[in-house]
């Protein structure tokens, strides 16, 4: 049986990351991954360009059963410490919009920068090698692999979440973490289009491939989100940037309320009543894309072509009031296929903010999307990725513990 002092399962972000720290910190470390290739997500990230972090990362821009927990690994490895370690590895970066950053080459650097920080600790590498099972004895956490048993004085659960699973993802994680008596939040695609039923969304699936800039909200109180960003209409629904961010507030059942145009737009409209003969339909494209101004006074039953000094003041206000709070409700989102994360995870409560070892079970640790923490789209959830591993690698280098 092979000895370590820490086995970390999973080779995505956080496992790459903390596998490195900690075998940089004089572990013996081994890295197993059941995937053939390493870390897909980081690589079909950002369009392929990884959006590695964000230049302002707090504890709001995340979700969880307890907003809390992240902000002790968060405070501690910040956004800055990574961009300074992108910088170090000569990585070239951009900043795309509110505070994205993205390589100017590929998210291949980013791999390749993490497998030298994992070269730099000695860390051991089996890919792909599947853990078919794990019991904790008196030595420690005895796992059964592929390449044979394995022996380690702390065990680190790095496995991802259930989203995207034609790249690998499983709930291999949610599993051991039950099986060691952890708590779960019900996990649900995360950062995903929403869908609409067919006969519902009949007169908006003409809209396919139509971007514009809207605010867009869900929910009340602390589950309250709201996001000001592009929505894409497709057939089946609706995405784009915006809604990626309100999917991972909204619950089954509840509205999104949208203003595709804002509050000023119904003054406008009588304005230009007031000193124009253009066509209705002329008039609302100059506030919104052609498409959608047609559309939606299709859905008004108001007539484009009419001159505006022949529509009623009254129609004008139902028609701005309708574009600056349109309310819907999805039916569904296009699941863990087109999710980007997932949301939900093992329940906070059962791991420690500083090192996030399990309370139930000292040894074991859980980092990353594993975990209930879930980041907006723009960088976050990678950079939970790297503050929760690099917690978790202070924790196991604090412990030394021999394996």
């Amino acid at each position: 049986m092979q000895r370590f002092d820490v086995v970390v399962v999973g080779a995505g972000a956080a496992g790459l990351f903390c596998a490195g720290i900690a075998g940089q910190r004089g572990l013996r470390v081994l890295l197993v991954d059941h995937a053939a290739r390493l870390a897909e997500k980081i690589r079909i990230s950002g369009g392929g360009r990884c959006n590695f972090t964000n230049r302002d990362v707090g504890p709001a821009n995340f979700l969880s059963a307890n907003p809390d927990f992240c902000r002790s690994a968060l405070a501690r490895y910040p956004s800055e410490a990574f961009v300074a370690l992108v910088r170090r590895h000569g990585i070239a970066f951009h900043e795309k919009h509110r505070g994205q950053l993205f390589c100017d080459g590929s998210a291949e650097q980013i791999i390749e920068m993490l497998l030298a920080e994992c070269a730099a600790g000695g860390v051991e590498r089996w890919q792909p090698c599947s853990v078919n099972a794990v019991r904790q004895g008196s030595a420690g956490f005895e796992l059964d692999t592929a390449r044979g048993p394995v022996l380690a004085s702390r065990l680190v659960v790095a496995t991802g979440g259930l989203s995207i699973p034609q790249i690998g993802a499983s709930d291999w994680g949610l599993r051991l973490a039950r099986q060691f008596g952890h708590r779960i939040v019900d996990p649900r695609p995360a950062l995903v289009p929403l869908t609409f039923d067919s006969a519902q969304w009949a007169p908006f699936a003409a809209l396919a491939g139509l971007s514009l800039e809207v605010a867009i909200e869900t929910g009340a109180g602390r589950l309250r989100g709201r996001f000001v960003e592009d929505l894409l209409f497709t057939h089946r629904g609706l995405s784009g940037p915006a809604v990626l961010q309100i999917s991972s507030y909204w619950h089954g059942g509840t509205e999104l309320r949208i203003a595709l145009a804002d509050a000023g737009l119904k003054d406008r409209l009588l304005h230009a009543k007031a000193s124009s003969r253009r066509q209705l339909g002329n008039e609302l494209a100059q506030h919104l894309p052609a498409r959608l101004a047609q559309t939606w006074l299709q859905r008004l039953d108001l007539p484009p072509e009419r001159a505006l000094p022949e529509v009623r003041d009254k129609d004008l206000a139902r028609l701005a009031d309708s574009l600056a709070d349109w309310r819907v409700v999805p039916t569904g989102t296009e699941g863990w296929r087109k999710a980007e994360v997932m949301a939900g995870g093992v329940d906070t409560r059962d791991l420690a903010s500083q090192g996030l070892e399990s309370r139930r079970v000292p040894g074991l640790h859980f980092i990353g999307e594993v975990v209930d923490v879930t980041g907006w789209l723009g960088g976050y959830n990678f950079q939970w990725a790297w503050a929760s591993a690099a917690a978790c690698a202070s924790a196991l280098a604090e412990a030394k513990v021999p394996g």
